[in-house]
């Protein structure tokens, strides 16, 4: 079993965002960084009490349209789950030193109506460093959708959300 996942392994290529392909040992090396990196974000998410908890499981129904098949892409609900945010880098980091965006698709629940038909539908995203004062706004014209979203520090940023009339809340933790 171990020698057909090395083969498996070894026929695996990772495009990089200038297309190039990149060699199965740095996509290895990488993997396992990754890996390393959301532990030690997790852990420090905890420690803090950050909510940030990145799902691999399938996105739901209301937030899959444009993903084949059952799409399993790393996402995390708001607090009230009336917003998803799907992260197309993960783990989202305060510097990407491979060239990478941190890549995030907001993705709100549909609504019947407004709570207030004349409420900006830009998304507004206040952020919140965990245990200070820093705090950042960020906005996505044209209300949720896909979004370049970087922050100037790592750590646990807590995030108020608010588009279209619509509230919610959301930790998100950026790695170094």
């Amino acid at each position: 079993m171990l020698a057909s996942s090395v083969v498996l392994l070894a026929g695996c290529t990772t495009t990089t965002s200038g297309g190039a392909a990149a060699p199965t040992s740095a996509t290895a090396t990488t993997a396992s960084a990754t890996a390393a990196t959301a532990a030690t974000a997790a852990t420090a998410s905890a420690a803090t009490g950050c909510a940030a908890r990145v799902e691999t499981g399938s996105l739901p129904d209301w937030a899959d349209a444009g993903f084949s098949g059952d799409a399993r892409v790393p996402h995390v609900f708001s607090a009230k789950g009336d917003i998803v945010a799907v992260l197309f880098a993960h783990p989202l980091r305060q510097h990407r030193k491979d060239g990478s965006n941190n890549k995030i698709l907001w993705v709100a629940r549909a609504a019947t109506t407004s709570p207030d038909p004349s409420a900006s539908a830009t998304l507004v995203i206040t952020a919140t460093l965990d245990g200070t004062d820093t705090q950042v706004t960020r906005k996505v014209a044209g209300g949720p959708g896909p979004s370049i979203i970087d922050m100037p520090q790592p750590g646990c940023w807590r995030l108020d959300l608010r588009w279209s009339g619509h509230t919610d809340t959301m930790d998100l933790v950026y790695a170094p």
